[in-house]
């Protein structure tokens, strides 16, 4: 896929709308997700990657399991197009979960209904041998991190700041992107 193939606007202009059962839409979720990001001067792959984080909802819109989850979806697109950390934070959002709630028992009851239905479908708590090769890696920290964002992105009637405030980020990482003029998008 070249780089101008993944059209990220598009996606959100086209299906961005849609709600998942947390009281807020796709994009929303989105932007509330990179807006944490952003106040806590994450790096901007982490940025990038806290905006992306479930558009394997968007490309892909089946159910999620252990081994093919949205995560994945968004990743195995991504590899194409953007940086590598980017791609393994996305896929690891779903894996952080399953970390947190296997190290801290009082996580799971932090998880919105949604979450902890979506859970048990990604797999729930992960082994041993899964926790140590997760917490090995180079940028585990801020798949917990992107976890913790995506936990708190879910605030209905939160102002955020659209879309193409992230037009740089975007159109540097992933190329030339479809803007439209509409709530959300740009203003």
């Amino acid at each position: 896929m070249s780089r101008a193939g993944l059209d990220v606007v598009g996606l959100f202009v086209d299906a961005g709308r849609r709600m998942y059962g947390e009281h807020v839409s796709q994009l929303e979720h989105a932007l509330q997700c990179a807006m944490h990001a952003r106040r806590d001067r994450a790096a901007d792959e982490i940025v990038l990657a806290a905006l992306l984080h479930d558009i394997g909802h968007l490309l892909e819109p089946t159910g999620d399991t252990p081994h093919h989850h949205h995560g994945i979806a968004a990743a195995q697109v991504l590899r194409a197009v953007a940086p590598s950390r980017v791609a393994w934070l996305v896929e690891h959002h779903v894996v952080a979960k399953r970390y947190l709630v296997t190290i801290d028992t009082r996580y799971r009851e932090l998880l919105s209904p949604v979450s902890r239905t979506s859970l048990t479908l990604q797999g729930a708590e992960l082994a041993v041998d899964e926790v140590a090769q997760l917490e090995a890696h180079a940028w585990f920290g801020d798949a917990v991190r992107l976890r913790r964002w995506d936990d708190a992105a879910k605030q209905p009637e939160l102002v955020c700041e659209p879309l193409i405030a992230y037009r740089s980020l975007l159109e540097t990482c992933l190329g030339p992107q479809r803007w439209v003029e509409k709530t959300g998008i740009d203003r």
